[in-house]
């Protein structure tokens, strides 16, 4: 550890930081706690002690300085009070250009981002690799050292060179889920899911394949499980090298062609339903068409067409920019959008639902989902209400298929034309299948387990009758030690290994509350197909990653999946989606294009895992899979991250994607290199040999 201090130079820049920092305590007055807190602060700046003992005295000395009679004084109240306010401003101005950065250059920043958070962002942008101590080297530099055998190279880096080839021996191409974990509660995350995973890719430095429980992420950030660095934290700041040895990029020529559609941004039509800045849209669409964009998704929000009066809609706004859409030869997948949009992460427009709908909810709360606190989630309706006429004379399913069936009238000439390619089928939060059990505006945050919501009259109702059925009336109840939003598995008594999820009545209860998710489905999927008779219908199905490596799945419980380490609860969602001929979107967060290394580890999440259980239980049933990015991606490094996804190395049976469609169109991604990388990776989609645009 004191190696790693010698690398900082304690100048008076530090103790001019120190300071600031010190100052920053608006409501602690006491010089002994500040002095303390302040010898405390110089240790974690990277001094000995005994420098950090004299700057110690250094602060005592400037805070207290002797007057010409021998006595000390203390600073003038003035001072302190200016120093506070100053402090305050520079907080002020780091919280502007932190929202700045989050609305309007896409970077992923943490609700309590500080200063270093900032820099580190803009420091990798510009093709730097920040460690999690703060190491800080050029992207063609690494610390020496090679990851263990079965673990993950430390030698990713965003800008993946295709000049100098590394040599590489694929292992076989089947192998377990369970292998590479690095302890037992890992090992019994994936019992009983054997699934196929690719073999080892021209992205790995080493000839053994990724371990799942590596956690690479973007711009050569490195998680703290990696054994390279847990084992070598010691000499990273000793020596930087060169490296000698650059990855190879994988030539994806000649593979399968995969459309790739790019998503329009949420606010293109407006709550009048008019299309928003025509001239700007237009542009940007040649821009995509020049470089072979197969189409654009699209939104159709429920709240903007049905929004005065039930079945009233108003589809001028859509008409237009399909139009605008069709002189560019573009295709369009359309959305079924209907829940409200705001309030989630990378919503930048606020779409409630209907008015008339809300009225509705005023009286009669119950048509939403509901926690155990009774609290109330208008982001979409309970599912319980699926059959109940509770709409105005309508059921939910009917309201829905009216909402398609006008959509599928009014716009037929696109039908018939081919231009509208596939129809999603929105089925919950975020148009998502599964239950809104992280609701941000409720207090959840990762990595928390989330909470069911079963709530409202109607699905109690529902819990209860399946209770009697079964013989055992007083099962009909949610489970009472299944913790709040933010727990942690372990806290809990029902999520906790050996926990009462896996008992009896767990059995019960997590049968019937996935059984509900899958009904829902079921019923609007079927009004769907007979709406949209002869085009592809598509559901998407999120990935709950956190906790995924714990035996109970505790996440993905709470959002509707009956998916422990001893039960596969995909293979019944791709049966249902198969009875409809529908297509699956999946849209799981790549490893390594997280940014939060450490939540990821703690939360024991395997989002590569997931992605390869849920797309083998698709493609086991021969079920067409789309994808698109959880995450926003610019980069190379996220690209080919995203390419392995949809056109897996050595799959024996060839299998890949179906479509892609990347989030989201802006102007960030129409600029310069980004929109350089983004037709380098357009022509990989599409199985055509590209130039190497970066030096």
């Amino acid at each position: 550890m004191a190696s790693e201090m010698q690398r900082y130079d304690t100048n008076e820049d530090d103790e001019e930081m120190g300071m600031d920092v010190k100052e920053e305590d608006d409501e602690d007055d006491d010089d002994e706690e500040k002095n303390a807190a302040m010898h405390a602060m110089a240790g974690f700046d990277g001094v000995h002690g005994s420098s950090s003992s004299s700057r110690f005295q250094h602060h005592q000395q400037y805070q207290e300085q002797p007057t010409p009679g021998g006595s000390r004084r203390c600073r003038p109240v003035e001072e302190k009070e200016r120093t506070k306010l100053r402090e305050r401003q520079r907080r002020a101005i780091t919280a502007k250009i932190l929202a700045g950065l989050r609305r309007h250059g896409n970077y992923n920043l943490r609700v309590r981002a500080d200063i270093n958070d900032v820099i580190a962002a803009l420091a990798r942008e510009a093709g730097w690799v920040v460690l999690p101590d703060g190491t800080t080297v050029p992207s063609r530099s690494q610390p020496q050292g090679t990851g263990t055998a079965g673990g993950t190279s430390t030698t990713m880096v965003t800008s993946l060179s295709p000049h100098i080839p590394t040599q590489h021996t694929p292992p076989a191409a089947l192998k377990s889920m369970t292998s590479g974990f690095q302890n037992t509660a890992d090992q019994s995350a994936c019992q009983m899911k054997s699934v196929f995973v690719p073999s080892s890719s021209p992205y790995d430095s080493s000839s053994t394949a990724r371990s799942q429980t590596s956690a690479i992420v973007a711009d050569g950030q490195v998680t703290q499980n990696d054994p390279f660095l847990v084992g070598c934290v010691d000499s990273i700041d000793k020596q930087v090298i060169d490296m000698h040895t650059k990855l190879q990029e994988r030539d994806f020529a000649g593979t399968h062609y995969i459309p790739v559609y790019v998503m329009l941004p949420l606010g293109v039509i407006n709550m009048k339903s008019e299309l928003v800045d025509a001239d700007g849209l237009v542009k940007q669409l040649r821009m995509l068409k020049s470089i072979n964009v197969d189409g654009v998704m699209v939104d159709c929000w429920w709240g903007i067409v049905e929004a005065n009066a039930p079945q009233e809609y108003n589809w001028n706004g859509y008409k237009r920019l399909f139009q605008v859409v069709r002189e560019h030869k573009l295709k369009i997948k359309v959305m079924m959008s209907f829940h409200e949009c705001g309030g989630n992460i990378g919503d930048d427009v606020c779409i409630p639902l209907p008015h008339w709908v809300s009225e509705i909810g005023r009286s009669n709360p119950d048509i939403y989902f509901t926690d155990r606190a009774g609290r109330r989630n208008p982001e979409c309706l309970s599912w319980g209400i699926d059959k109940e006429r509770v709409l105005r004379g309508r059921t939910a399913v009917e309201v829905y298929f009216d909402y398609m069936r006008s959509f599928r009238v009014g716009f037929d000439e696109f039908f018939e034309d081919g231009i509208i390619s596939m129809v999603e089928v929105g089925l919950g939060p975020c148009g998502e299948l599964r239950y809104p059990s992280n609701p941000v505006k409720h207090g959840w945050r990762y990595p928390g387990v989330g909470e069911f919501q079963c709530y409202d009259q109607y699905l109690l109702k529902s819990l209860n009758k399946a209770a009697e059925a079964r013989g055992h009336s007083f099962w009909a109840r949610a489970p009472d030690n299944a913790g709040s939003y933010n727990s942690r598995p372990q806290e809990t008594g029902f999520f906790c290994d050996g926990g009462d999820y896996d008992g009896y009545y767990g059995r019960f209860f997590l049968k019937w509350y996935s059984q509900v998710l899958v009904d829902h489905a079921d019923r609007v999927l079927s009004l769907a197909k007979l709406a949209f008779d002869g085009t592809c219908i598509a559901a998407k199905l999120s990935g709950i990653h956190w906790w995924y490596k714990t035996a109970g799945h505790a996440a993905e419980l709470t959002a509707g999946f009956y998916n422990p380490s001893n039960r596969d609860g995909y293979v019944v969602i791709a049966a249902m989606l198969k009875k409809h001929g529908a297509a699956l979107n999946f849209k799981c967060a790549e490893m390594s294009m997280l940014e939060q290394a450490v939540d990821f580890s703690e939360a024991l999440g395997d989002p590569e895992g997931l992605a390869w259980q849920v797309l083998n239980a698709a493609w086991d049933v021969s079920l067409p899979v789309c994808s698109e990015n959880a995450l926003l991606c610019h980069d190379r490094g996220g690209y080919n991250c995203l390419l392995e996804k949809a056109k897996p190395f050595n799959d024996p049976d060839g299998k890949h994607i179906f479509a892609f469609t990347y989030l989201r169109l802006s102007p960030l991604l129409m600029d310069g290199q980004n929109y350089m990388e983004f037709e380098r990776f357009v022509k990989r989609m599409h199985g055509e040999a590209v130039l190497d645009f970066q030096s």
